[in-house]
């Protein structure tokens, strides 16, 4: 069986379990090590069976918990080769744990095929991933990226199960108390998805197979649960896809509190 949970999921800290009868990796160590043990802890994982740290990019909310945890239980850690670097040079790869770069061949491990496709958003060489199951399921993590290209599209379609950036509206963005410089940068190709164009890419995604939605990466100042939930259904509904029969939609909470998905 295929298993599934965000360990945390908003900009103070990301990071998602992704798991099967051999173990499990992580996507992203954001927060800090002592909160992601406890995540883990939350949803009866330990820390030693984690084979893997798949990085999307060297942001703090993303990497926050990364030379702490991955020296402590000697995990071996993946990324692009811009994000290796930029982690390098932050002095976050101490030595401590093993590095690898991620290429077009993606990686295995424990019967899991991991594979990264571009992001847009402005690091050093951002990317999302796909993670076929042993079971044949498909998981995908579509977060930091400012737009759904046709390469991410590609990637992602077929998946069983997508955790999809839905980080603001961009109403409660452009009215906010943010500089306009943050704002402008958030709301560009290189940010953030916005409510409006993650229920875009959901509608795409859910007409090639999707059947589990997850919003994430929610802005606790521009946005909420529930108006990035309702955008997102209200625009399924408009495909005619009903919910609980054509798709389940979720918003993954900000911290602890969500339940493993198993499926």
């Amino acid at each position: 069986m295929s298993r599934f949970c965000t360990l945390c999921s908003s900009s103070s800290g990301n990071s998602t379990y992704i798991g099967c009868s051999a173990g499990g990796i992580l996507i992203d160590a954001g927060t800090n090590a002592k909160r992601l043990t406890a995540a883990l802890s939350s949803i009866n994982v330990m820390p030693e069976t984690i084979m893997g740290i798949f990085l999307t990019h060297e942001h703090a909310d993303h990497v926050g918990a990364l030379r702490v945890f991955a020296s402590r239980y000697k995990i071996p850690v993946y990324g692009t080769e811009g994000t290796l670097k930029a982690l390098e040079k932050a002095k976050i790869i101490n030595g401590c744990f093993e590095v690898f770069p991620m290429t077009e061949k993606g990686a295995e491990i424990g019967g899991m095929e991991v594979k990264c496709f571009k992001t847009s958003h402005d690091s050093a060489q951002s990317c999302g991933y796909t993670v076929s199951m042993p079971d044949e399921r498909k998981i995908s993590i579509v977060t930091d990226t400012g737009v759904v290209t046709r390469e991410t599209a590609d990637a992602v379609k077929g998946s069983d199960l997508i955790l999809l950036e839905s980080n603001h509206d961009r109403e409660m963005l452009m009215e906010g108390s943010y500089p306009y410089y943050l704002k402008k940068r958030i709301a560009s190709v290189k940010g953030h998805l916005s409510n409006d164009d993650c229920a875009e890419a959901a509608g795409y995604f859910v007409d090639k197979g999707a059947t589990r939605i997850i919003l994430g990466h929610l802005s606790r100042e521009n946005n909420t649960a529930a108006k990035a939930y309702k955008t997102t259904k209200d625009r399924l509904g408009e495909m005619g896809a009903v919910e609980g029969t054509d798709y389940i939609l979720q918003v993954a909470p900000p911290g602890l509190g969500e339940k493993m998905v198993i499926f």
